[in-house]
């Protein structure tokens, strides 16, 4: 049975449709807005693999190229690989959907989010999130939604739900809110500097169709929902959790409040595993333990295999009582796993030019996190070209985010960058990006490239702060210096604990990860995750508030390094050189086939970049090729000035005189009595082909023609012994040859450099 539901938000229609496509699927919903349409299926396994513990969740998010009418380029014509704006997109999806499932659903379950239709104004991303949660809402998959997404940009203060492209170029706010009826389980975005305040507006308001579109789902699923699947709750057997929290509690009690190092912390927890292992093999072998029949048969096994035949029900239990104590302990005693208070900032060590041969770079530690970061200067053509639904375009700004597995003290494979790299460097990217200086000012191609040497809790905002540093020791001038910090989160019932700069312990064992970044002026980027179903709008606005305290702190430790941009770029960076020509000599410096611009780079080992404007640039990495390429554009583009000295190279001969090349591409004629102060009798006694000589443009005249002299220039020359100028006939089919560019082309209308 077909089922359709609609909902307006702001003005257009966001549509569910279901019961028409994909009818095999767990579920499936087709969501329209304008003519952008996505769908998602949704499908789970029936069982869970046998001691699996953990949910295997896949998210994947495409664009289809036919969804706006073209054909995909390279050889195979056929989509590949995802993008990096598929990867973010499916992240965006996700994270809010993951919380939803209940703790004991462990069936790998599939989510598939596909563009079919793309008008090239709204951005099918959000559309994709609640797309699936009405999918996942209408099959039989265990989900405590629904969810829904909004995308909220803000042009002359006034907030836009779901902007098109064209507003969000005019917006100072591009923020995707997730949430349910309540509250709200997922934020990212970017901003130019806007206040606390203005940033819990927003999701106030994005809330408001978040209600709406949750009704949607909500209606949608009575019309055509599956019934739910029932879940085996196997909660872990009562006597074993009581006797292993008899053996180990205590002890791993005394560790959380133990501030140790992370690798100290391990093996410490280690050691409380293997002490536990024993203690359970002697309470086994005493008889102490009651046992159920299947127990029983696992006893003509050695003591120490049925004991490690529990191992999975045992790590449970001890990480069930490691997260006990971490919260009892912040909560109670306001005191965290490394001995800080709630506020409290790691400490943190900053230091710039490290690395001798790149154009800036910096490192910036905060307790066990680290991060090297290099900032790297190109020209135009270093720009990355993006290609997807929308019209092909290039972006200036790229910040790339390697974590490698040394970095948490592990062994693991070295391969393509994952989603968790790539949505990190998005993250870190978009915090920087609207404090860079604009390109007219500053028309350089810039890389950050952080790599994590240690991680923590919260290299992404490392990366944030490293990248800052480094811009400014490469000389970029940002508009303001820009730092990050993670926000986290301990909730049980009405008591709560906000975390400044959270260790990864505390993210993985808490209910939020909350990263903001900004000036001393407003946010400039923004992520939330939580593992709770929402939060309220107060513990949102304490956390803001907290997060500026501890951004401010760590700007202010960050600018005892180095409190502006030098003043002197590298050494190693390419020095641009930026001039104006008019457009009309657009096509004579560029020449036939490109062949000016090309010898010019060769000749002068630079980088040129033409605009349409006139706007010429140009890259080298010193003064000197720099000035080369310069005098050799100046010419190109120069205007013949009449009574100006030129130094050309003869072309041609002619009976009547010869024609020389003083300017590139631009000839004139020096007539056989313009050649010397004494009588020529024949053109070749003067002057040869390929001659460099010395010549005055004496006239243009009324047909565009240059005339030369390089009489007027030679010693002895006396203007008295010119003979009067006499009026000069037309000229006839003779005189055609002067008709001639430089590239021996005949024609008979004028052209820079006829004659």
């Amino acid at each position: 049975m077909e089922v359709r539901k609609e909902v307006e938000i702001g003005g257009r229609i966001l549509s569910l449709e279901t019961g028409k496509l994909a009818k095999q699927a767990d579920g499936a919903v087709m969501v329209r807005l304008g003519d952008t349409m996505v769908l998602a299926t949704v499908v789970a396994n029936k069982e869970a693999k046998e001691g699996q513990d953990f949910f295997p969740l896949q998210v994947e998010y495409r664009e289809k190229i036919s969804s706006i009418g073209k054909i995909p380029g390279g050889f195979f014509k056929r989509e590949g690989k995802p993008s990096e704006k598929e990867v973010l997109s499916a992240r965006l999806i996700d994270r809010p959907l993951r919380p939803m499932f209940p703790e004991s659903f462990r069936c790998e379950t599939q989510v598939i989010v596909s563009v079919f239709s793309s008008d090239q104004e709204h951005d099918a991303d959000v559309l994709g999130a609640v797309a699936a949660s009405a999918a996942l809402m209408i099959s039989d998959i265990p989900f405590d939604g629904p969810i829904a997404e909004v995308r909220v940009g803000r042009v002359d203060g006034a907030f836009i739900a779901n902007p098109t492209f064209n507003q969000l170029q005019q917006s100072d706010l591009d923020v995707t809110v997730a949430g349910t009826k309540s509250s709200i389980v997922m934020v990212e975005g970017s901003s130019k500097e806007i206040s606390e305040q203005v940033m819990l507006d927003a999701l106030k308001f994005s809330h408001e169709y978040i209600q709406l579109i949750c009704d949607a789902q909500i209606a949608l699923q009575k019309e055509s929902g599956k019934q739910k699947r029932v879940i085996e709750v196997k909660a872990p057997y009562q006597a074993w959790t009581d006797l292993i929290s008899g053996i180990a509690r205590e002890s791993i009690a005394a560790i959380c409040r133990n501030p140790l190092a992370k690798e100290e912390r391990s093996k410490a927890n280690e050691e409380v595993n293997k002490k536990t292992l024993e203690a359970l093999k002697l309470q086994v072998a005493s008889a102490n333990l009651p046992l159920d029949e299947t127990e029983k048969a696992h006893l003509q096994l050695s003591i120490d295999e049925f004991v490690e035949s529990k191992k999975g029900m045992i790590d449970e239990i001890l990480h069930l009582i490691e997260y006990e104590e971490m919260r009892k302990m912040i909560l109670d005693e306001g005191k965290r796993l490394d001995g800080r208070g709630v506020r409290d900032i790691r400490p943190i060590t900053c230091e710039v030019g490290l690395l001798p041969r790149t154009h800036g770079s910096a490192l910036f530690t905060r307790g066990e996190t680290q991060s090297l970061t290099t900032a790297t200067l190109g020209t135009k053509l270093d720009e990355q070209i993006l290609e997807g639904l929308l019209p092909e375009t290039t972006k200036r700004f790229m910040l790339h985010y390697n974590f490698p597995p040394f970095s948490v003290g592990e062994v693991g494979r070295i391969g393509g960058v994952g989603r968790r790299e790539i949505g990190h460097g998005a993250l870190a990217e978009r915090s920087l990006k609207n404090m860079l200086p604009d390109e007219k000012d500053f028309p350089y191609t810039l890389r950050i490239v952080s790599d994590i040497l240690e991680s923590n809790g919260s290299s992404s905002m490392a990366t944030v702060c490293a990248g800052t540093l480094s811009l400014m020791d490469a000389g970029v001038p940002l508009k303001k210096p820009v730092a990050g910090i993670a926000m986290g989160l301990i909730k049980e019932g009405e008591r709560v604990a906000i975390l400044s700069d959270i260790l990864g312990n505390e993210d993985h064992l808490g209910d939020m990860d909350f990263k903001v970044a900004g000036t001393r002026d407003g946010i400039t980027g923004f992520q939330m995750d939580i593992k709770i179903q929402g939060i309220s709008f107060e513990i949102f606005e304490r956390a803001l508030s907290q997060a500026q305290e501890g951004r401010i702190k760590i700007l202010d430790i960050m600018t005892q390094t180095i409190a502006a941009p030098r003043t002197e770029l590298s050494k190693y960076a390419p020095r641009l050189t930026t001039i104006k020509i008019p457009t009309d000599m657009i096509g004579a410096l560029i020449g036939p086939g490109g062949k000016n611009i090309r010898q010019i780079t060769a000749d002068t080992n630079t980088e040129i970049n033409i605009e349409d404007d006139g706007t010429v640039v140009i890259a080298a990495v010193d003064g000197e090729a720099s000035a080369k390429a310069l005098a050799l554009i100046n010419r190109i583009v120069e205007i013949p000035e009449v009574g100006k000295v030129y130094q050309g190279k003869v072309t041609r001969l002619m009976e009547f005189g010869c024609f020389v090349e003083f300017l590139p591409g631009k000839e004139g004629l020096v007539h056989i009595s313009q050649l010397d102060i004494n009588r020529v009798n024949k053109v070749a006694d003067a002057v040869a082909i390929g001659d460099m000589i010395e010549v005055k443009l004496v006239e243009k005249d009324s047909e565009g023609r240059y005339n030369l002299s390089r009489k007027v220039l030679l010693p002895g020359y006396d203007p008295a012994t010119e003979p009067p100028k006499q009026e000069r006939r037309p000229r006839d089919n003779r005189d055609r040859g002067r008709h001639r560019d430089h590239h021996g082309d005949r024609g008979g209308g004028h052209r820079d450099g006829n004659r």
